[in-house]
């Protein structure tokens, strides 16, 4: 049998494979405590066939160290029986439960707890731009004792492990961090201090549960981040404390999200460097976390002895029965997680519930078989079209999805070129196996009018034939050479140069200035208004942003609107102001997407119901196009 798959003991405890599931923030909870069906359902998906322990999102032991408004409680009077539904969901399927207990600190959410963060000394936590004020010692004491109740609570509601947070720029790591713990009283001359105090805390109010220490291998920011120097006294101390195993992620939640995330485009090298260093530092077992969804990866990592067990997170999310498959070598039925944030961390950041780009089912109910299938024509093979086909074929349906390229995924297919996003193709691979493996007819190549309406004969027909590129009134614009942004994708048109102008810097505008300043091309690129990369991820975002700021052939031009072309010149207008740029061999159309037009009226006389869904009916993205699908196969029972 596979390493990964080999029983483990931890402390004692037997787990039946090396996987562990990692504190996942879910933002499934509600605002009073309680946990919802959605969490049990959650749990029990990630548990069922799947990492032998389970270590709960995140609780604060202190309400001001919140992060979420909907993030699971372990402070309130009735957090023990709330907690207790979660950890008999995790055992009803074989599994070990752990409550993983934090303070955020600096990092804390003044959202969540209605007040200002609070750190071991005033700091400004970089990703929030929040202020924190220093800890009084009386506060200090107050979070010790948090450490001991939720401690007290996770052995009462029935957990097998407890887990410290200690690293990502939390609470603990701040006092460790000599670069920002520079209190003049006992618990800055011993930045030990406070982590000794907490895991005493936690000891003592389960000294019959073992623990586990999550820390940050590297904290990823010379200037604030954590030096090895306060890490290495840690890791002995740990040690030295009884912790039975170091759960090792990357960078700090205020200095480096994009490591802390563990984001696509950032390079695996250093994660690797700061494990060899972590395990040259500890004779304790190691959970590696961050970017393990890839079996190769996985094998290589055991084989070499990097670490003991895998912690998958985000690859569970986009699917659940992705262990199960590995161990029974169906990997080509996995659906591989992207790294890309964007239906996960990018929602509940906005408030929203966690999803998946690639898998609407996540936290959900399995879908039931109906008594009544319908014959359903899908048209329109992108996102939507895929989920649509794929989700009502599950439930029962008769269904065939027309396609007029030679290729499934639309716009999706081409997402993946964008620099640092090479990883979504796998995403986008992973869907049209699922939908090709379903049973569902898929027809390539097929125009769709009214006499191929006439020979199908559906009973539902889904119009889901994604959107088209927005072409600006410009005077001048026709007698320049364009290509929209899905012709420059695509390659059907030939790019001319050295000079390109980009005309919306939006999510796609940006994508291609990027890829076209990595080809060497100058480019300046306009949006009328600000800000430059609208609705992209915020860390996706910024990384772009930071890579395009190093090319010197490349110009953002924010709140500026192209007013004419004229032979040798282009007009615009920029905050207000009127001027002139030097003329481009190719412009660029990204200035937005509109849906792309419905059924004609021949086909509407045709069919007795119809639904237009994904971008042909609001321009949006692949999460909601692929959310769009599987809506419509649970509203048609």
């Amino acid at each position: 049998m596979e390493r990964m798959f080999e029983t483990i003991t931890l402390a004692g405890k037997t787990l039946p494979n090396r996987f562990v599931f990692p504190p996942v923030k879910l933002a499934y909870g509600s605002p009073d405590g309680t946990v919802t069906d959605r969490q049990l359902t959650f749990y029990e998906q990630i548990a069922r066939n799947g990492p032998g322990l389970l270590i709960l999102e995140p609780v604060s032991v202190t309400p001001e160290g919140k992060e979420h408004p909907k993030q699971l409680c372990v402070h309130l009077p009735h957090s023990e029986a709330e907690l207790k539904k979660i950890a008999e969901v995790i055992h009803g399927q074989g599994r070990l439960a752990c409550l993983h207990l934090n303070h955020a600190g600096a990092a804390a959410n003044p959202v969540a707890t209605k007040t200002k963060p609070l750190a071991p000394f005033p700091m400004t936590c970089l990703s929030s731009g929040q202020e924190s004020e220093m800890l009084t010692e009386e506060k200090i004491a107050a979070i010790i004792e948090g450490y001991k109740s939720a401690a007290q609570k996770a052995r009462q509601a029935g957990f097998d492990f407890i887990e410290v947070q200690a690293g990502h720029g939390y609470l603990v790591s701040q006092f460790l961090n000599g670069k920002i713990n520079k209190r003049n009283d006992a618990f800055g001359q011993d930045r030990l201090l406070f982590a000794r105090q907490a895991l005493s805390a936690v000891k003592e109010g389960a000294p019959d549960l073992p623990f586990l220490i999550r820390i940050s291998g590297n904290e990823m920011s010379p200037e604030m981040g954590i030096g090895y120097e306060d890490l290495a006294p840690f890791l002995s101390f740990a040690e030295e404390a009884g912790a039975c195993a170091l759960h090792v992620g990357m960078g700090s939640s205020c200095f480096s999200p994009p490591w802390y995330f563990h984001h696509t485009a950032l390079p695996e090298k250093p994660q690797m460097d700061a494990l060899s260093w972590v395990r040259g530092h500890t004779s304790l077992p190691v959970i590696i976390a961050g970017r393990m969804g890839r079996r190769q990866r996985i094998e290589k990592v055991l084989a070499e002895d990097h670490a003991k067990l895998i912690a998958l997170g985000r690859p569970l999310i986009a699917d659940p029965g992705l262990i199960e498959k590995w161990r029974n070598g169906r990997d080509e039925e996995a659906a591989l997680c992207s790294y890309c944030l964007q239906g996960c961390l990018h929602r509940v950041r906005n408030g929203q519930p966690i999803g998946c780009n690639i898998n609407p089912e996540v936290g959900m109910p399995p879908l039931s078989r109906i008594p009544d299938p319908r014959k359903v024509l899908v048209v329109g093979g992108g996102p939507a079209g895929i989920s649509a086909a794929l989700y009502l074929t599950r439930r029962g349906h008769r269904v065939t999805l027309a396609e007029q390229e030679d290729h499934l995924g639309g716009q999706f297919a081409l997402a993946w070129q964008a620099p640092g996003k090479e990883r979504m193709k796998d995403g986008l691979d992973s869907i049209e196996a699922s939908l090709k493996a379903s049973g569902a007819a898929i027809l390539l190549n097929q125009k769709v009018d009214a006499p191929f309406i006439q020979e199908v004969g559906p009973d539902l027909l889904v119009w889901a034939t994604g959107a088209v590129q927005n072409i600006p009134e410009i005077p001048g614009l026709k007698e320049q050479h364009t290509l929209t942004s899905i012709e420059y994708l695509k390659g059907e048109k030939e790019l001319q140069g050295p000079r390109v102008l980009v005309i919306g810097a939006g999510r796609n505008g940006l994508e291609i200035v990027e890829r076209l300043g990595q080809q060497g091309y100058e480019v300046v690129a306009t949006k009328r208004t600000d800000p430059i990369g609208g609705m992209m991820e915020a860390i996706t975002k910024n990384l772009s942003l930071k890579r395009i700021g190093e090319m010197k052939k490349v110009v953002l031009m924010p709140h500026t609107a192209i007013q004419a072309f004229h032979e040798r010149s282009v007009e615009i207008e920029k905050d207000g102001v009127r001027m002139s740029l030097e003329s481009f061999q190719t412009v660029i159309l990204a200035s937005g997407m509109l849906s792309a037009s419905g059924p004609d009226e021949a086909i509407l006389k045709l069919v007795p119901r119809i639904e237009v869904i994904g971008d042909a009916r609001e321009v949006q993205d692949i999460f909601s196009a692929v959310q769009a699908g599987y809506q419509l196969a649970l509203s048609y029972e």
